[in-house]
């Protein structure tokens, strides 16, 4: 006689529910693209197509466009990445390759910056609390050289940043681009002097930096 209790198939569990905060970040995460090349324009069907959810999905998690949208905005401008890279750097590296880390990672995040710029409008981008804690981080960095930098570690990371923000502008470097190393040599040594030992390649800086 067969027991058919043993041969029935176990029951099969049903998914567990996304939690609503998962689903918020799963739907601004969809939506980050969407913003970058459709802008404020885009439509709740993109959206949802994109997060492969129904529209309503949408609206029971933000209410509305307008607050998916400052989420998702707040979220691409988060600086807390920019500071965990940051944080990765080995501080036991040359300075040739450290300074080239620094500016390479600074130099990315205004870029990303510029290509959010178009979809604020009138909206000004929100300013981070502890505006100074890349300097200290970066200073942390520069911290085994500290005896042969021409100023604190501190206002080198300022330095660094002005390099960086003034190179990722388009308008300025049509034509004129610099490159990190090239970034990178002026930092060192100026527009004269005597030339820093040789450069990591870029494809090394880059995937020490990911």
């Amino acid at each position: 006689m067969t027991n058919d209790a043993a041969t029935d198939d176990p029951p099969r569990s049903r998914a567990q529910p996304m939690a609503a905060e998962d689903r918020k970040a799963m739907i601004i995460e969809a939506v980050i693209p969407l913003l970058l090349e459709h802008g404020r324009g885009m439509t709740s069907r993109q959206i949802a197509d994109a997060a492969g959810i129904a529209e309503g999905t949408i609206f029971r998690a933000f209410g509305d466009k307008e607050t998916l949208i400052t989420a998702a905005i707040e979220k691409y401008l988060d600086p807390e990445p920019l500071r965990e890279a940051l944080r990765r750097i080995d501080p036991s590296l040359p300075l040739e390759n450290k300074m080239r880390a620094i500016l390479y990672l600074l130099r990315e995040r205004f870029q990303s910056v510029m290509r959010i710029i178009p979809v604020l409008g009138q909206q000004r981008p929100p300013v981070p609390e502890e505006r100074g804690e890349f300097a200290q981080i970066i200073a942390r960095i520069l911290e085994p050289e500290a005896a042969e930098l021409n100023w604190p570690p501190e206002r080198v990371a300022h330095l660094l940043r002005l390099m960086s923000f003034s190179s990722a502008f388009p308008a300025l470097n049509e034509g004129v681009e610099f490159s990190i190393d090239d970034l990178a040599r002026m930092t060192l040594v100026g527009v004269a002097g005597t030339s820093p030992h040789v450069l990591i390649p870029s494809s090394d800086t880059e995937a020490s930096c990911s």
